[in-house]
């Protein structure tokens, strides 16, 4: 079993003896989806904590658009509760990488693969090599679209 998936289990407790509402109910729900993605497929297995912060990834994902979302439609207090919950989930994920940080990835993975020449078609290799260095800590769209941005795709 991970060591992220008993540390989310052990702060559910906390959560539940100390009666912070938004926390427990937030650690349910991402406990939950744990869960679903280790019975998902043909037979279940046992989740990496990569596998455990991609899940995260997601759950905070879905928060951030959920949230916005809200605000659009005017609903000020659900879009509250939701940036909360997603701020419960970012306490377990990495630290995020920042615009720059994510540029100079770009930038070495363009580099590496020799993808400058192809223009906009080498995005797919630039996106496999950044992929992996920026998962769990940048959302593959910034990284898309600084990816687009350093190709002159804009």
């Amino acid at each position: 079993m991970s060591a992220l998936k008993d540390r989310l289990r052990q702060d559910l407790t906390t959560a539940m003896k100390s009666r912070d509402e938004v926390r427990s109910s937030t650690l349910r729900m991402v406990l939950t989806a744990i869960t679903n993605a280790e019975v998902s497929g043909k037979e279940a297995r046992q989740l990496s904590d990569d596998d455990v912060i991609g899940v995260l990834s997601t759950e905070a994902k879905k928060r951030r658009e959920a949230a916005q979302a809200f605000d659009e439609g005017g609903r000020a207090e659900m879009a509250e509760k939701e940036r909360a919950e997603a701020a419960v989930i970012a306490d377990y994920l990495p630290e995020q990488l920042g615009e720059d940080e994510i540029a100079g990835l770009v930038r070495d993975a363009i580099e590496q693969t020799g993808a400058a020449a192809d223009g906009m078609r080498g995005m797919g290799k630039v996106m496999g090599v950044v992929t992996a260095q920026t998962k769990g800590r940048a959302d593959g769209a910034v990284v898309a679209a600084e990816v687009r941005r350093q190709l002159g795709g804009s």
